[in-house]
């Protein structure tokens, strides 16, 4: 793994475990082909999807993201009025592959993923259909093309969805957001939108199952949402910040992560610890993903989760 890639010290084992009501596997099974349904009617009309214009074209994908998480078992809360169309950064905390399409649920919009996903089976090539700009996380000097290619996407009136923590998280704690892609939103002026997402038990407590951190295989981790019960999703449109507002990235950033924290009650954590770090290259402007650490429950808080989730919106 090269030293610029941002880190999270999530686990499968320590922070992905269901704890709420499971369903059978006969329950799972015919949930993943009702999202394996999904996916191939996704694939087969991608092509005269893109053909629509603006609106009906992003009606269409928000009906199939909310149909897809909704095949999962889960239910979607939206806050927030999505606002007026137009170019617009939008970002957001990263705690799972689920993400994009409960964002796109409500906000549809062009993604920016990891290489990697691309080359997934399936999935990669609907993504690539939906337009999603790809970086390549271990080549440090190709993120300035990336930043032109944001830049260049917001100036044609498209909405960009980023997860500038570079990392996912399993949702008790978060990471630091990295700057290079409000660089995009400066260069091509225009608003940048934060959005908190969540996923909750009943009870309120995070729940761990659509937590896709560490080494998790991608097989594992659909199984172990197809398996899980009571799961809501939550998603909260917050404030945009206007163009002009803060005069570098480094300014923008801290102002978007501060929305996303202030409304979770949930501590951005900077991990490594930067004391750690500090004689290797900063990562600060890296947009990457994930590697496993050890358990954020560990190394980030010694609260229960029920004591950090008492302050998480539900």
């Amino acid at each position: 793994m090269s030293v610029w890639l941002p880190t999270a010290p999530c686990t499968p084992a320590g922070c992905a475990a269901h704890q709420g009501r499971a369903a059978t596997a006969a329950h799972a099974l015919l949930r993943l082909a009702g999202v394996a349904a999904l996916v191939l009617l996704g694939i087969l009309g991608a092509p005269p999807v893109r053909l629509l214009p603006d609106r009906p074209r992003r009606a269409v994908i928000r009906t199939w993201s909310r149909a897809l998480v909704r095949a999962f078992g889960i239910r979607t809360t939206v806050h927030g009025s999505p606002g007026p169309d137009g170019g617009r950064l939008i970002v957001a905390n990263h705690i799972s592959w689920l993400d994009i399409p409960l964002v796109a649920g409500a906000l549809p919009s062009r993604m920016l993923a990891k290489g990697e996903i691309g080359r997934w089976p399936v999935l990669g090539r609907l993504a690539a259909r939906a337009g999603t700009l790809f970086i390549e996380r271990d080549r440090i000097r190709a993120l300035p093309a990336t930043v032109d290619t944001l830049t260049t996407a917001l100036l044609d009136g498209d909405r960009v969805t980023v997860f500038p923590e570079g990392s996912t998280w399993c949702g008790r704690a978060q990471g630091l957001f990295r700057r290079a892609a409000f660089q995009a939103a400066l260069d091509a002026q225009v608003p940048v939108q934060p959005v908190h997402l969540a996923y909750l038990l009943p009870d309120g407590r995070p729940a761990g199952a659509p937590a896709f951190v560490g080494d998790d295989p991608l097989t594992a981790s659909l199984w172990r949402i197809a398996r899980a019960r009571g799961i809501r999703a939550e998603l909260r449109l917050l404030p945009r910040i206007p163009p002009g507002r803060h005069p570098d990235r480094r300014e923008l950033a801290a102002a978007a992560q501060s929305a996303v924290t202030s409304s979770s009650g949930v501590p951005a954590v900077a991990y490594p610890p930067v004391d750690a770090v500090r004689s290797t290259p900063s990562a600060t402007d890296s947009d990457s993903a994930k590697r496993p650490a050890a358990s954020v429950h560990h190394c980030v808080s010694s609260r229960p989760a029920a004591a950090s989730s008492a302050r998480t919106p539900s």
